[in-house]
Parts: C-alpha cells; sequence; structure tokens
C-alpha cells in the first residue's frame, strides 16, 4: 500500500540537517503531517589488509554519550561522489590511501523518519601516508582481526549503523570465500 504526499513544508534547517513537516494520506484515507529528517547522504568506507584485517577507529559521540569502534566515514560534499568520499574519509581520518574502492552495499537506516543514504563501500589494501588530518574524529586508529568483529557487536563496541552495515556484509563475504 502506498501513501500519498500532498507536499512538504520544512519546519528547521541548516547545512547538515533539514526537518520537515509532509502532508500525507495513509491508504485508509487517514491524512495528517508526518515528520520527515532530510539528512545529507554518508560514504563509509570499510578497507580490508591482506591479512584480514579491518581499518577501523575508536572514537566518542556525544550524542549518546559512549565509546565504540567505527568504520571511517562521512558526509558526501557538493560534487563529490560517494566513493570519492568515501577514499577522502578514509585519508583524512586515518591517514591511509585506499587501495581501490568498490561498493560494497546500499543502505538507508531509519527510512520511515529519514531519507540518509548510506553508501558502503571496501577497499583491499591501504598504503600509510602520515596522521590523520581530521584530529577531532578518533582516540585510536588500529586494524583489527575480521575474526574479532563478531564478538565486538555482541559486546556492543560496534554500534554505528553504517558500520554494522558494512561489516557484517564484509563478513558475509569472507565466510563464502
Amino acid at each position: 500500500m502506498q501513501w500519498k504526499t500532498y507536499g512538504e513544508r520544512q519546519i528547521y534547517t541548516n547545512s547538515w540537517v533539514n526537518l520537515c513537516l509532509v502532508d500525507v494520506e495513509q491508504p485508509d484515507g487517514r491524512r495528517w503531517e508526518h515528520h520527515v529528517v532530510r539528512l545529507r547522504h554518508l560514504a563509509v568506507a570499510a578497507v580490508v589488509n591482506d591479512r584480514r584485517e579491518v581499518l577501523m577507529m575508536w572514537r566518542h559521540r556525544f550524542i549518546t554519550d559512549a565509546w565504540a569502534w567505527e568504520l571511517p566515514m562521512g558526509l558526501i560534499e557538493e560534487g563529490e561522489t560517494p566513493e570519492e568520499a568515501a577514499a577522502r574519509e578514509v585519508e583524512e581520518e586515518t591517514g591511509w590511501r585506499p587501495g581501490p574502492i568498490k561498493p560494497l552495499i546500499y543502505a538507508e537506516p531509519a527510512n520511515g523518519i529519514t531519507d540518509s543514504q548510506h553508501h558502503v563501500f571496501r577497499a583491499d589494501g591501504a598504503t600509510y601516508i602520515g596522521p590523520p588530518t581530521e584530529k577531532n574524529e578518533s582516540d585510536r586508529i588500529e586494524w583489527i582481526p575480521l575474526e574479532q568483529v563478531r564478538g565486538m557487536i555482541d559486546r556492543r563496541e560496534i554500534v554505528s549503523s553504517g558500520s554494522l552495515v558494512g561489516l557484517l556484509y564484509v563478513l558475509m563475504d569472507e565466510s563464502i570465500r
């Protein structure tokens, strides 16, 4: 069953987020204004080396006041492809230049409330080019053995949806190779 839309109005906007009210009609005829969060799209990179380790960052998220491991990720800038954004984010956040990047999976987390698109890529290998240029992203950068990732997820040491989607897909790929 498809909902009908009759218009949209912004109630808050800035360069990061737009909060809108969308005039919708449900299949049963009920019409109302639904909150929608419109976000800039995200590129995520799972960089895996030849020792079956994945490049990750240990970082604090003030919104949830929690520490966790994450894959390099960031917003796709104007005029930039998702692949370019993923490669740029790896370099800026970790100091490693990823090998060739290929699409891994596409996801829309929380698509009942937001239009955020997550473009997740995989790179096999990376070259260290120096310290990260983004100084506010993480406390540690490490190559984590893929065999440890499942336990880290179970212990809630990895909770970001972009990281989870990418890592679970990498683990699935690795298990069928």
